[in-house]
């Protein structure tokens, strides 16, 4: 027998008996994630990639031109990026100029001079480059490297009141990028969430999630359960990818564990991950994961074989 799940305004789906008893018990003892003590927050949008996010050679270029640089350059992840419980690092730095900071950028002065090359389109001003303003850019861009079309310097960024040389958005919560969190990205087929103890920043393409029981929040995130009871939750967009806005997330039912529980699942978090680091297989701690959550759940035999193992890869 299926039967089919309506919900006002949302999408619907066809269920079997059992996928919706596995559902309803799933969401009986769940509490959506925006009744959880955490935050969600976008990660950077600079307004201007270009300028902002570097390689590992103009990193080391500035700092040997002014030590002091380091301090506003940051590792930063972008949404392709993540990976289920880890990541790929493609040695990308952000220049972290948030106008939350009200940083002094004379005391920066390799930092300046580099941005300076394209003032004209960080400008915060909403303004029409004139042709020698993108003239200027665009051979600022090649001295250094950096690829560059015409066609993304007709204007300046929107017009805030921020200062020229700092990020698009004032980024009121940057302290969180320094802290634990999970880190996943807002458009992706795979569902993948990555816990970060790195201090890594991100782009605009991925969301942070900071706050109380983490550890067990990554492990459920990525587990095979979450993937069944709520893939369909996320709006599907060409190519088969999934939206995982702040909007979807935060509606998501999970059950809320203890200090002690969410202690156990670190340990095979960190398993996880060290596996990857090493290159190592990970499914078989995984399939771990996915039985210490079906226990949590009280998932019968005929529910955890319904569910089984999902690996979106």
């Amino acid at each position: 027998m299926q039967l089919t799940q309506f919900i006002t305004g949302e999408s619907w789906v066809i269920l079997s008996e059992i996928e919706q008893r596995i559902k309803e018990k799933i969401e009986r003892v769940g509490t959506p994630l925006k009744d959880w003590e955490i935050q969600i927050n976008y990660g950077i949008k600079t307004g201007f990639n270009e300028a902002f996010i570097i390689d590992g050679a103009k990193r080391k270029e500035l700092i040997e031109q002014d030590p002091k640089s380091e301090e506003l350059i940051r590792p930063i992840l972008r949404g392709r990026d993540i990976k289920r419980y880890g990541y790929n690092y493609d040695e990308r730095y952000l220049i972290a100029t948030f106008p939350s900071r009200s940083y002094n950028i004379d005391d920066y002065p390799a930092l300046k001079c580099f941005l300076e090359g394209f003032k004209p389109k960080l400008k915060q001003t909403g303004e029409a480059l004139t042709s020698n303003e993108i003239e200027q850019v665009m051979a600022h861009a090649k001295v250094n490297g950096i690829p560059l079309k015409e066609k993304d310097l007709k204007t300046s960024r929107k017009r805030t009141n921020n200062k020229w040389f700092e990020t698009q958005d004032s980024i009121s919560y940057w302290d969180d990028f320094s802290k634990q969190k999970i880190v996943y990205p807002e458009i992706t087929k795979y569902l993948n969430f990555y816990l970060d103890d790195r201090g890594f920043h991100t782009n605009n393409k991925c969301f942070i999630l900071s706050g109380e029981n983490l550890n067990f929040l990554t492990a459920f995130l990525n587990s095979s359960i979450f993937k069944f009871c709520y893939r369909d939750n996320f709006p599907e967009l060409l190519g088969g990818t999934r939206e995982l806005r702040k909007v979807f997330l935060e509606q998501i039912p999970i059950l809320k564990v203890s200090e002690n529980t969410n202690k156990e699942f670190k340990k095979l978090v960190l398993k996880i991950q060290d596996s990857i680091a090493k290159q190592k297989p990970t499914k078989a701690l995984e399939i771990e994961v996915d039985e210490k959550i079906f226990d949590l759940y009280s998932l019968t035999i005929d529910e955890r074989r319904t569910v089984g193992f999902i690996e979106i890869l």
